[in-house]
């Protein structure tokens, strides 16, 4: 079972790094394209400033989830490398038990924020609601949910060969 949970978990892993890389490059090619209407010719667009933070909240919180599983993550490790190997394994548990909690109270306010701006239109970007906009918000904090769980139940996934995809030390 826990073999499937981790196979169900590298195709979300892999979806979500290039849904994270997608969103990226089409901010880095968004910015530009309103920059150069904007003062080079003197007619200023109204979606690219949407179009970006709508990338830029996917690929935050894509890319966030992406880093905790590939355990690329900003870490102070300073007194938990000297602990001795259960105090070690205790605080691990403890920081995914707190990552946990963070996630899942990112998970319930998004989904509170998305549900009272679903109907809000965005008049720069009439394609989409405002509470459409932040719906990276709760599938990249349920993501990171799941990566938590695995994480928990399974031990760090950094060696597993689908993370260290594209990673130089591999």
């Amino acid at each position: 079972m826990l073999n499937g949970y981790q196979r169900l978990m590298d195709m979300l892993y892999l979806f979500a790094m290039w849904l994270a890389g997608i969103a990226l490059l089409l901010m880095v090619a968004v910015i530009p394209v309103g920059i150069f209407a904007r003062y080079i010719m003197n007619s200023a667009l109204s979606w690219p400033e949407p179009v970006a933070i709508l990338c830029m909240v996917t690929f935050t919180f894509t890319g966030a989830a992406v880093a905790y599983r590939a355990g690329s993550h900003i870490i102070v490790a300073m007194v938990t490398d000297r602990l001795p190997p259960l105090l070690k394994k205790i605080s691990a548990l403890l920081s995914d038990l707190m990552m946990l909690a963070i996630s899942l109270f990112i998970f319930w306010y998004s989904l509170i924020l998305c549900r009272e701006l679903w109907q809000q239109p965005v008049a720069e970007f009439p394609l989409l609601t405002a509470g459409q906009t932040y719906l990276p918000l709760p599938l990249g904090s349920a993501l990171t949910v799941l990566f938590i769980l695995e994480q928990i139940l399974a031990g760090p996934q950094a060696h597993r060969p689908v993370v260290q995809l594209g990673n130089s030390d591999a």
